[in-house]
């Protein structure tokens, strides 16, 4: 009777983590779902404004997620000035990518004036000078802003929908590969001190899979002009950069003992974690294509 008690007080308690670990990857799904027709609809159809909007209001929103954490860990920051200095840098993008003849200056302007306003303010404000919090609002302009404003710069070259889509299908079937492949089969873990999650058998997952995905997206349907060599070669940098920025992300937040950076997006965390490994994705392909084509 008492063995009977006790497995049923077992089951019992196991029951929530069941539930919970069917319950994340069908709210992934769901999002996905209602995600991807919209997001297409934004980059091939709907109007101009909308896909710059979009990146505006990503960057903000990975913005806002990004100070919190710092301010959150006792690590205060300029987080007011990041975010507006941050949206004008990705505007910047913008301008400059229907304007070729300013392409870099105008971001580099911007960034440039950006870093004095950061480093200056507290000068200016009569505020108590801390080296550690303009850094991390640099850290935030950086590693947000300018990174994905490069995504405004690839909409505007020759075939820019279809780079964009082939960008984000590449990095989320490679992402998706690797959780998958990590949850079921993974035995070897990656860098346990960042990321414990993360294992080499979804890493290479993630790499096959980016190129597969990329010869099926690019010159398979959304790309006609790229190569197979030229989009495996895409496949294989994304497949390895945002690997990277996912790291990269995964270690600012143990940095500052948290899991996930949000939770505005069910089933994925926020901004910032659905993002991390297009930020570094975005700049990649930009010159990945510039240099590789000469667009």
């Amino acid at each position: 009777m008492g063995c009977e008690v006790a497995a049923s007080v077992a089951a019992a308690m196991m029951e929530p983590a069941r539930t919970a670990t069917i319950a994340g990857p069908l709210r992934r799904v769901a999002t996905a779902v209602v995600f991807i027709p919209v997001f297409v609809w934004v980059v091939t159809r709907a109007p101009a404004w909308m896909f710059p909007a979009l990146v505006s209001a990503a960057a903000v929103g990975a913005l806002w997620e990004l100070y919190r954490l710092f301010a959150h860990a006792g690590q205060p920051c300029n987080g007011r000035l990041g975010i507006l200095l941050g949206l004008a840098l990705v505007v910047s993008f913008e301008i400059a990518g229907g304007t070729a003849a300013v392409v870099p200056a105008l971001p580099a302007l911007v960034l440039s004036v950006a870093v004095a306003a950061i480093l200056t303010a507290p000068v200016l404000t009569g505020g108590k000078p801390a080296a550690e919090g303009v850094a991390l609002t640099l850290l935030g302009l950086l590693y947000v802003s300018w990174f994905l404003g490069h995504a405004l710069l690839l909409r505007h070259l020759a075939d820019g929908a279809g780079l964009v889509l082939v960008l984000v299908s590449v990095t989320w079937v490679g992402e998706t590969a690797a959780y998958a492949v990590g949850s079921w089969l993974g035995r070897h873990k990656l860098v346990p001190a960042i990321s414990p999650g993360k294992t080499v058998e979804g890493a290479l997952a993630q790499l096959v899979a980016s190129i597969v995905a990329a010869v099926v997206f690019g010159p398979g349907w959304l790309l006609p002009s790229w190569t197979m060599g030229f989009a495996a070669g895409a496949g294989a940098i994304l497949g390895v950069v945002g690997q990277l920025g996912d790291l990269a992300e995964s270690a600012i937040k143990r940095s500052v003992g948290v899991k996930d950076a949000g939770g505005l997006i069910p089933g994925h965390g926020g901004v910032l974690d659905r993002i991390d490994g297009l930020l570094f994705n975005v700049p990649a392909l930009y010159y990945y294509v510039r240099l590789g084509t000469g667009a």
